[in-house]
C-alpha cells in the first residue's frame, strides 16, 4: 500500500505539471482565458474566506507562542539547533521571499501610489502613505503567519512525533490511517504540484528579471533566447547547489543573500534620500499598526469599485502565500530542528517582516522620488522598474549590478529549495532525498519554465496557482485544528502549565542584584 501511494502521488503530480504546461503550448488563449475566469471566481466567491482565514492563523501562532505550549521543543527534548540563528533566517528568508522582493520592491509601492490606488486618489500624498502600509500588509506578518504554521506543523510531526515529512501525515490525529490512504494521495498531490507551478513561475519572473538588469547594463536585448539561456545557465547553478546540500550550498548562498541585500541597502542609504526613508519607515510602520484589523478584514462589502483592488492584490497575496506554503513549509520545518515552538515562531512572524519593510520603504522611496520629482516611471514594467529607479540615482550601474547578482542568487537559492522539498515529496517525506531526485526534478522545473516562456503561459499558470490555493485552504484548516488537538494532548501528557515552579518565602523576594 505505501509503494502504491508513493506511486501515485508522484504520478498524479507530474502528469497534472505536464498537462498545465501542454495546454499551455497549445491552447494558451483558451487556458488563460479558462483559468482567469476560475481565478474571479475564486476571488468573488470566497475571497471572505481568505480574509477571515488568514487573520485566524495569525491568532494561532500568537496562542502557540504565549500559551505554555509555545516550551515544546521540535524534536526530542535534549535536541539542538542544527543551525545558527543567522544562517537559519537567512535560508528561510530566501526561500520565503527571494526573488519577490527584488521584483516587487519598488514595483509594488509605486503601483499603489500612482497606478491602482488601494482607497486615495493617486498621486496624492495620501495614496502615497496607503502605498506603503498596504505594501507592509501584504509582505508582513499575515503571510509570515501562513508560512510559519504550516512549517510548525510539518517540523512538530516530524521531528517531535518521527512521522514522515508530508502534509498528509500531519493529520493523523484528526483522521487516524485515513490520512495515509487516497485522502493522503490527494493533499500530497496538491502539495506537489503548487511547488512545480509555483516555482516555474518564479524561475520565469526571474529570467525576466536578470534580463532587464542585463539589457539596462550591457544593452543586451530583451528576448525569449536570452531568456532561456540566463535559464539554462542558472539551472546548471541551481543543481550543482542542490547536490552539495542544505549545509553548504543552501546555507552558503542564503548568508551570501543576506550580505548582498545589506550591501545594496548600505549604497542605497548612502545615495539615496536616507532620511526620507527613515521617516517613510517610521510613519508606514505606524500606519500599518494603526490600521492593523481594519486592513486585515476589508472586504470592501459597500465599495464595488475598491473590491476590483483587493482581487488583484489582497486576495492574490493571501492566496499566493498560501500556494507556496507547502513548499516553504517543507524547507522551513527542514532547517528548524531543535527549536521550541516560542522561539520558532517568534522568529518566523516578525524578523523576515522587520526585514521586508526595512526593504520596502528603501526601494519604494526611491521609486516614490523619482516619479514625484524627476520622471514618470509608470511605463516600466515590474522587472524594469528597479533599474529604471537607479538611472535617476547616483552609482546607478553599481546598483544594478549588486541587484543583478542578487537577483541571481535569490533565483538559485529559491529553486535549490524547491528541487530538495520536491525530492522529499518523492520519497515519502525523507529529509535527505538522493541527489538523482533533486536533479530530475530540477531539470523539469526548468523545461516547465522555458516552454511557459516559449507558449506565453505563465499568466495562465499564474491563474491556477490562486486557483490550487482554494483546496488548500481546506486542507490549511484541517492542519491547524490537527496541530491543536496533538499540541493539547501533549500538554496534558506533560503537565505543562504557566504555573511558576518555585515562588518566594515569605519576606525573601528574588533579587538579582542580591544573589
Amino acid at each position: 500500500m505505501k509503494k502504491l501511494k508513493e506511486i501515485s502521488v508522484y504520478h498524479a503530480s507530474l502528469i497534472t505539471s505536464f498537462l498545465l504546461v501542454i495546454l499551455g503550448i497549445f491552447i494558451p488563449n483558451e487556458l488563460s482565458v479558462g483559468t482567469q475566469i476560475l481565478k474571479d471566481q475564486v476571488a468573488n466567491n470566497f475571497g471572505w474566506l481568505y480574509l477571515l482565514l488568514i487573520p485566524l492563523i495569525l491568532l494561532v501562532c500568537i496562542y502557540f507562542i504565549l500559551s505554555p505550549l509555545g516550551q515544546i521543543r521540535l524534536g526530542e527534548p535534549d535536541s539542538k539547533p542544527e543551525y545558527s540563528t543567522t544562517s537559519w533566517v537567512a535560508m528561510m528568508f530566501s526561500a520565503g521571499m527571494g526573488i519577490g522582493l527584488v521584483f516587487y520592491g519598488a514595483a509594488e509601492p509605486l503601483s499603489h501610489f500612482a497606478i491602482s490606488t488601494p482607497i486615495a486618489p493617486a498621486g496624492s500624498q495620501e495614496a502615497l502613505a496607503d502605498a506603503f502600509r498596504f505594501t507592509f500588509f501584504h509582505w508582513g506578518i499575515h503571510g509570515w503567519a501562513i508560512y510559519g504554521v504550516v512549517a510548525l506543523a510539518l517540523a512538530y510531526f516530524g521531528f517531535r512525533k518521527q512521522e514522515n515529512y508530508l502534509l498528509s501525515h500531519t493529520l493523523k490525529p484528526l483522521l487516524g490511517n485515513k490520512a495515509t490512504g487516497w485522502i493522503g494521495t490527494v493533499v500530497d498531490t496538491i502539495t506537489i504540484v503548487a511547488t512545480v507551478i509555483g516555482v516555474a513561475t518564479t524561475i520565469g519572473f526571474g529570467a525576466a528579471q536578470i534580463n532587464g538588469g542585463l539589457n539596462y547594463l550591457f544593452n543586451i536585448s530583451i528576448s525569449n533566447s536570452v531568456q532561456i539561456i540566463i535559464i539554462i545557465i542558472t539551472t546548471i547553478l541551481f543543481i550543482l547547489s542542490a547536490i552539495s546540500g542544505l549545509g553548504k550550498g543552501v546555507k552558503i548562498l542564503s548568508n551570501l543573500n543576506l550580505l548582498l541585500a545589506g550591501c545594496l541597502l548600505a549604497i542605497v542609504a548612502i545615495v539615496g534620500p536616507t532620511v526620507g526613508v527613515l521617516n517613510t519607515f517610521t510613519e508606514s510602520l505606524g500606519n500599518y499598526l494603526q490600521n492593523f484589523i481594519e486592513m486585515s478584514f476589508r472586504s470592501a462589502a459597500f465599495d464595488r469599485d475598491k473590491r476590483e483592488w483587493i482581487n488583484t492584490w489582497t486576495l492574490f497575496y493571501w492566496a499566493w502565500w498560501t500556494s507556496w506554503s507547502p513548499f516553504v513549509g517543507i524547507f522551513i520545518a527542514r532547517i528548524s530542528r531543535g527549536r521550541t515552538i516560542r522561539e520558532f515562531l517568534t522568529v518566523v512572524l516578525l524578523l523576515p517582516t522587520l526585514l521586508s519593510f526595512i526593504w520596502f520603504s528603501t526601494f519604494g522611496t526611491l521609486a516614490a522620488n523619482v516619479q514625484m520629482n524627476i520622471a514618470d516611471l509608470t511605463a516600466f514594467e515590474p522587472e524594469q522598474l528597479l533599474f529604471a529607479t537607479f538611472n535617476y540615482y547616483p552609482l546607478s550601474g553599481l546598483l544594478s549590478l549588486v541587484a543583478i547578482i542578487l537577483v541571481v542568487s535569490f533565483f538559485i537559492t529559491s529553486a535549490d529549495s524547491a528541487t530538495f522539498v520536491l525530492a522529499m515529496l518523492s520519497e515519502e517525506g525523507n529529509i535527505k532525498p538522493n541527489n538523482r531526485t533533486k536533479i530530475t526534478w530540477g531539470i523539469t522545473l526548468s523545461i516547465i519554465a522555458v516552454v511557459l516562456l516559449l507558449s506565453g503561459g505563465l499568466l495562465a499558470i499564474q491563474n491556477v496557482l490562486i486557483i490550487v490555493s482554494l483546496p488548500f485552504v481546506f486542507i490549511l484548516i484541517l492542519v491547524i485544528l490537527s496541530l491543536i488537538k496533538e499540541l493539547n494532548h501533549e500538554q496534558r501528557e506533560m503537565g505543562l502549565t504557566i504555573t511558576p515552579d518555585r515562588l518566594p518565602n515569605s519576606n525573601d523576594p528574588f533579587k538579582s542584584y542580591e544573589d
